[in-house]
């Protein structure tokens, strides 16, 4: 089976490079972005003003070769793919939840931005509590780990 994907919009950061980038949308704190959705799909931003946050997926367009065993970010022993956030994955999909600031036409203005600048923007969707939110989820490996602070070096990219 293939299948085709086409951005629907670029997201703009200040993060040139992946060291320095945060490693989740959660250790990010108020790192603003924009998210520029293409004209074409400007009308699916209805409604979108009376949430707080968002879901960003986009394309790791920088990552390196896929690797199903990784040393992840917050870990120092190898992991699989799946349990983990590492980019370099079969398809390499980005999850980010951002939090809403600003919406102007075709912009949507965010904080708490975790992605590279001119990442290709696949998709948006509202977040829900209600949906997006399980308490007292088992976390596996990650256990106990806080990832608050923590910024990306290469491990994953191209360089």
């Amino acid at each position: 089976m293939e299948m085709h994907l086409k951005p629907v919009g670029i997201i703009h950061t200040p993060f040139q490079q992946p060291a320095g980038t945060p490693i989740q949308s959660a250790a990010a704190g108020s790192a603003e972005g924009r998210v520029e959705v293409f004209s074409d799909y400007q009308a699916g931003l209805a409604d979108l003003e009376g949430f707080e946050r968002i879901w960003l997926l986009y394309w790791f367009d920088r990552v390196g070769p896929m690797q199903l065993l990784v040393t992840p970010f917050l870990d120092d022993r190898k992991r699989g793919i799946f349990a983990t956030r590492a980019p370099c994955r079969p398809n390499p999909i980005g999850l980010s939840c951002v939090q809403i600031k600003t919406i102007e036409k075709n912009i949507i203005t965010v904080c708490g931005i975790d992605v590279l600048d001119q990442t290709p923007l696949l998709d948006i969707k509202s977040y829900v509590p209600q949906f997006d939110c399980f308490e007292n989820s088992r976390c596996g490996w990650l256990q106990g780990r806080q990832p608050h602070g923590r910024a990306a070096d290469e491990r994953f990219h191209n360089r």
